[in-house]
C-alpha cells in the first residue's frame, strides 16, 4: 500500500492506494506521522498526486465530483450503501432513512448510519451529505465540525 500526505484547509489528509485504486481517505487529527509501519509506503504515485489535485480543486470550490479509480473495501451492505452515497449530488443532503429506502429496505436507517461511519473514502465518497430525519448533523466519523464546513462549502 502507498501512502501520501497532504494538508488542506481542515488539516493533514493521509490518502492511500492499492493496486491502482484509491482505497483511503482520511483526516489525521494530530498531523501527519513521521513514521508509518510496513507494509505501507509513504510515496507519491501518480494516482495519489491526482487525488491531491482533485481534493485541491474540491476545496477551491471548483471541483464538485471526483474522477478517481477506487477500491474501499467492505462488505456487501456497506459497499452498496457507499455506491448510494455517490449518487448523492453536490450541494445536496440525504437522510439515513431515504438512503435505506433507497436500497430497499427502509427500516434500516441505524446500518446505513454504521456502514457511513466506517466509509474509509470521506469527501470522495461523500458521506458528509447525510443528515439526520430531523435535518440535524449528526455522527461523522471525521468530526461535525469538518461536516458542517464541507456542507457550507458545497453550499448546503
Amino acid at each position: 500500500m502507498n501512502v501520501w500526505y497532504i494538508n488542506s484547509i481542515l488539516g493533514a489528509i493521509c490518502l492511500e492506494e492499492e493496486n491502482d485504486a484509491l482505497c483511503g481517505v482520511h483526516f489525521c487529527p494530530d498531523g501527519a506521522p513521521e513514521l508509518e509501519p510496513l507494509p505501507r509506503r509513504v510515496v507519491e504515485t501518480p494516482l495519489l498526486q491526482e487525488a491531491e489535485e482533485q481534493l485541491n480543486e474540491y476545496f477551491a470550490g471548483v471541483r464538485r465530483e471526483f474522477d478517481l479509480p477506487l477500491a474501499a473495501k467492505g462488505t456487501p451492505f456497506q459497499q452498496a450503501v457507499w455506491a448510494q452515497l455517490r449518487k448523492i449530488p453536490y450541494g445536496e443532503v440525504r437522510t439515513y432513512g431515504q438512503l435505506a429506502a433507497a436500497l430497499g429496505n427502509p427500516k434500516a436507517g441505524r446500518a446505513v448510519g454504521s456502514a457511513c461511519h466506517r466509509n474509509p473514502l470521506c469527501i470522495v465518497v461523500p458521506c458528509h451529505r447525510v443528515i439526520g430525519a430531523d435535518g440535524s448533523l449528526t455522527g461523522y466519523a471525521e468530526g461535525l465540525d469538518i461536516k458542517e464546513y464541507l456542507l457550507e462549502l458545497e453550499r448546503f
